[in-house]
């Protein structure tokens, strides 16, 4: 693709395709920015009853230019950023939905699993450049973790737009394209890892006497505190999980057995099997 001047009108209009899960969250955590950086912020949803929610969830942001919209054409019409947030074999045909409505110049970030910034570019307009990130679920709460890289046009600037644009996801990072499989099957698939361990701690803790609520709280409250603990400054895992291992003891009895039936190694498993999965579908 031919490089293009990046965008630098202020305050930028974001577009946003896609009313689901992953998109309605960062519709909304754009919506609620308070960066001058950014103005308005329209999402196309084609479901009335999704955009009447997306709308009432970000109520606040309403007066400030946030709005819902049906065709997909019209919000990206006049859009500086285009944050495209479909399932992956909706994106041809989403993209191709919008032939004739770029904006010269505008950059579009791709949140869709396992397609390639390659792939992206082939079915948009030259003048559009493309970054593509991996996001997760719990940027719904501003707790996610997204990877970017960029396209063959996509320069430092367009990165560091794309960091602010998701600030208000959680934590944003720069990988380069060949490792965004490896994000998908680590951190894009992540929750659902950790979810289920929560549930097997939970069936464990009601085998052994636990009330269900009782049992889920303690471990919901386990897994985020360990994961504060994980986020201090100079901690490691292995350190922390040494620091509560006594020679001996009911933790160390826990982790053999865990050992013995084979967690680590299904866990890496899961995560290639999701990274495998990725590729496969941005073949």
């Amino acid at each position: 693709m031919d490089n293009q001047a990046p965008i630098r009108r202020s305050p930028l209009t974001v577009a946003v395709i896609g009313g689901g899960v992953m998109g309605g969250t960062i519709f909304g955590a754009i919506a609620a920015l308070e960066d001058d950086l950014f103005g308005d912020v329209v999402v196309a949803e084609r479901v009335a009853a999704r955009r009447e929610a997306l709308l009432a969830d970000n109520r606040a942001a309403v007066g400030r230019g946030t709005r819902a919209v049906e065709d997909p054409a019209a919000a990206v019409a006049g859009a500086d950023v285009v944050v495209l947030a479909v399932k992956p074999q909706d994106a041809p045909a989403a993209l191709a939905a919008l032939d004739g409505s770029w904006r010269d110049g505008a950059l579009l970030v791709s949140v869709c699993a396992g397609l390639s910034t390659a792939s992206l570019e082939s079915m948009v307009p030259d003048a559009i450049r493309v970054v593509r990130g991996m996001p997760n679920t719990p940027a719904r709460i501003g707790e996610g973790a997204t990877a970017i890289c960029p396209g063959s046009a996509a320069g430092p600037e367009d990165l560091d737009l794309v960091v602010a644009l998701l600030a208000g996801t959680g934590l944003v990072v720069q990988v380069a394209e060949k490792h965004m499989d490896a994000v998908t099957g680590l951190s894009g698939s992540g929750p659902a890892y950790v979810l289920l361990a929560v549930e097997a701690l939970v069936e464990a803790g009601v085998e052994l006497g636990l009330t269900r609520d009782v049992a889920n709280a303690l471990a919901v409250q386990t897994v985020r505190g360990t994961a504060g603990l994980a986020q201090q400054p100079g901690s490691h895992p292995t350190l922390l999980r040494e620091a509560v291992t006594s020679p001996g003891g009911t933790t160390a009895a826990g982790l053999a057995a865990l050992e013995q039936r084979g967690l680590r190694s299904a866990l890496a498993a899961g995560v290639r099997a999701s990274a495998e999965r990725s590729a496969a579908l941005g073949a």
